[in-house]
């Protein structure tokens, strides 16, 4: 994965628990077994931080490491930052969950499977289809290039700007790369993202996610976990429905969002399953934490899936959590955009009309969720 320059967190005065340097566990403010940690969330260090390439550790003499240069332009935030403080100050001074609310509740009337479009040919997909909602990437609302809101979003609303039914509901999936997320946390408020992308009318934001990967140290994991509950709060303080992403790497994260449900009550949550991909990471990791999730959330409670689209792990997807799953995909259209249509024998190449393509796909999906999808067939 190409690395991602993370830009100057916003400051106030360094405060709050510290990871420690070099990830020593013993006197680490996170650490379980620390008696005197502030803290005490976290088990102890990853077992690869080969993401890291610390130039620190490699050279801690060097002048451009002992002022923090180096530091301004790693990837990853580590207890061996000499900024590592500022970060913990720009999530708020701690990394536990439990002053975050997200209790905007989601619209009504959704379907089990919202597909995702390119944001400008939405209306003539629809037109003889009529479905209730449909979502749009973050890439189509806020530019990689420049960090701002693009222009054709400013002063209009987002069911004007990407040409959604009015009897549609609009979703904006806030995930995006690993830059494209970056520049949504630097300029949230000091640019007036959130503001504007909450004037822009969603009827519901799947808030953005920060990564987590296994080989990537300990505190990185628990930064991000915090920002990802963090800006949906923001949001939803603002009146916008939310769905904070929830990532895990362990058991006891998964119980500390639990604690977090309890405690707070959030109308809703989401996973993006787009990380996902190769099928160890599927069977190892996501499996068995969503299944933990469907065992222990509020059997009420709405979740948002985006990203899964073989017809063996929808169906997976639908036996866990059953009506209460939403699942957001761009296949639909990806397919239809080829002539292909997809079936339970996998893709299929009819050189269809890329509006009846769509059709089709669109209703695969949704009867798959529901349990009887046909094994597929032309439009």
């Amino acid at each position: 994965m190409t690395p991602v320059f993370l830009s100057t967190p916003t400051l106030g005065a360094p405060t709050g628990p510290r990871p420690a340097p070099g990830c020593n566990c013993a006197v680490c403010d996170f650490w379980i077994d620390n008696p005197r940690a502030v803290e005490p969330i976290c088990s102890g260090t990853s077992s690869s931080c080969e993401y890291c390439s610390c130039a620190r550790a490699e050279d801690p003499s060097r002048a451009a490491v002992r002022d923090g240069g180096a530091c301004r332009t790693c990837p990853i935030r580590c207890g061996s930052r000499p900024d590592v403080g500022d970060w913990i100050a720009a999530v708020g001074g701690t990394l536990r969950f439990t002053d975050l609310h997200v209790t905007q509740p989601a619209p009504t009337g959704l379907p089990r499977f919202i597909p995702m479009g390119d944001g400008d040919d939405i209306a003539p997909l629809d037109d003889g289809l009529g479905w209730p909602a449909y979502a749009v990437g973050m890439r189509r609302v806020l530019s990689t290039a420049t960090g701002k809101i693009m222009p054709k979003l400013h002063d209009t609303t987002a069911h004007q700007a990407f040409a959604i039914p009015d009897t549609a509901k609009a979703i904006l999936v806030g995930y995006g790369t690993d830059p494209l997320v970056e520049k949504y946390w630097s300029g949230r408020h000091r640019d007036g993202l959130m503001l504007s992308i909450a004037a822009q009318g969603w009827d519901l934001v799947l808030t953005s996610n920060y990564s987590m990967y296994l080989n990537q140290p300990r505190t990185e994991h628990l930064i991000n976990y915090r920002r990802n509950l963090l800006i949906a709060a923001e949001l939803a303080d603002l009146g916008v429905p939310t769905a904070p992403c929830l990532y895990w790497a362990r058991l006891e994260d998964l119980e500390r969002y639990l604690d977090w449900v309890a405690d707070t009550e959030p109308a809703q949550v989401a996973v993006n399953l787009q990380t996902f991909r190769d099928a160890e990471e599927w069977n190892e990791l996501v499996v068995p934490g969503l299944a933990y999730l469907a065992g222990t959330l509020p059997a009420d409670m709405p979740i948002w899936l985006v990203g899964a689209s073989r017809p063996d792990r929808i169906r997976t997807l639908g036996a866990l959590f059953g009506e209460r799953l939403h699942l957001v995909a761009q296949n639909a259209l990806q397919y239809a955009r080829r002539g292909a249509v997809m079936t339970d024998q996998g893709r299929q190449d009819v050189h269809a009309l890329t509006r009846d393509a769509f059709h089709t796909n669109v209703r695969y999906y949704a009867d798959l969720l529901d349990g009887h999808a046909p094994a597929g067939g032309t439009p």
